[in-house]
């Protein structure tokens, strides 16, 4: 892996994303896209001392480039009152904005996606809407990744029934934005457009663009998706619970697929030494050794091998 990242900034019709690039050494084996979810950045996938996600799949021998989203990092606009983009901003200009710039920048025709919480669902929108993107993509791994929540647990009627569809609301309407840096419930702030739309989504209703009414569940229900890896964390009560990571993947329509168990006991992956839940999945220590390999094994079916550390 190169020793510095290299950042570019892809501009939008209003602001830009920022692409933060690890590159491998020599030629590279893919390219892999990291795309976040709510209230987090980039960052989720790597940290300012070099672990992560992305530097370690950079190890691995691919040229890695990680997403920050409008508003989130350093990528313009901040969140503020006025700023009126939404999640469909993100579906219909950001996703596609992010796959192509990534693509051009690598010289390559076909990419892999690793996304993080929410950020699986609006990717997957992104392809369920544009049916020539889905050709862009060539196998994609979500962590955590549910739309709407159904499970029953403690967690869940603190984290998304009491804080994500009560006082966000009302966060959203005093300050115009959703600051949940401040609140400390998250790493990055959020526009109020696209909490409101994500809060919509997250009830028992159907997928469907709160903005323009596009079905996006109608559009995968013959297919298309590209094939993806689910992976859910037994200890993940709310956030991406288990059975709605497995009722989204559902939702995605017929695509090869695979759930992963991210955990100990009957039904989990094999030899792991712990119950992972909806962030370190991404950051505990132990991951590189024991989540970050299913990646790569589902990136490149078949040819086996062992990581680097």
């Amino acid at each position: 892996m190169s020793a510095t990242p290299e950042r570019r900034e892809v501009p939008l019709s209003r602001g830009a994303i920022h692409l933060t690039r690890f590159r491998t050494v020599g030629a590279p084996r893919g390219v892999v896209l990291c795309w976040h979810g709510a209230i987090e950045s980039g960052r989720i996938f790597h940290s300012r001392s070099g672990r992560g996600l992305a530097p370690w799949l950079a190890r691995q021998g691919f040229d890695v480039f990680v997403a920050d989203q409008r508003g989130r990092g350093q990528a313009p606009p901040r969140p503020a009152r006025g700023i009126d983009l939404d999640q469909t901003d993100v579906i219909v200009e950001e996703f596609p904005a992010a796959v192509e710039a990534c693509l051009a920048l690598a010289g390559s025709s076909r990419l892999c996606l690793v996304t993080h919480s929410w950020g699986g669902v609006l990717a997957a929108s992104s392809l369920a809407r544009f049916p020539a993107l889905r050709a862009r993509i060539d196998r994609q791994a979500f962590f955590g990744t549910k739309r709407s929540v159904r499970s029953w647990s403690l967690q869940r009627l603190l984290y998304v029934d009491l804080i994500w569809k009560g006082l966000a609301p009302v966060a959203c309407r005093l300050w115009g934005y959703l600051p949940a840096r401040a609140l400390h419930w998250g790493s990055d702030d959020e526009y109020a457009g696209s909490h409101r739309q994500g809060a919509d989504w997250v009830r028992p209703r159907p997928w469907i663009d709160t903005r323009d009414g596009f079905d996006y569940a109608a559009a995968l229900a013959s297919g298309g998706l590209p094939p993806t890896l689910h992976l859910a964390g037994r200890a993940d009560r709310a956030l991406g619970h288990p059975d709605d990571v497995a009722r989204f993947a559902t939702e995605c329509g017929p695509h090869e697929q695979r759930l992963v168990l991210l955990g100990q006991g009957p039904g989990a992956a094999l030899g792991l030494s712990r119950d992972y839940g909806h962030l370190d999945m991404l950051t505990h220590p132990e991951a590189a050794r024991e989540v970050f390999p299913l990646v790569v094994e589902w990136f490149e079916p078949g040819r086996g091998g062992s990581a680097k550390a």
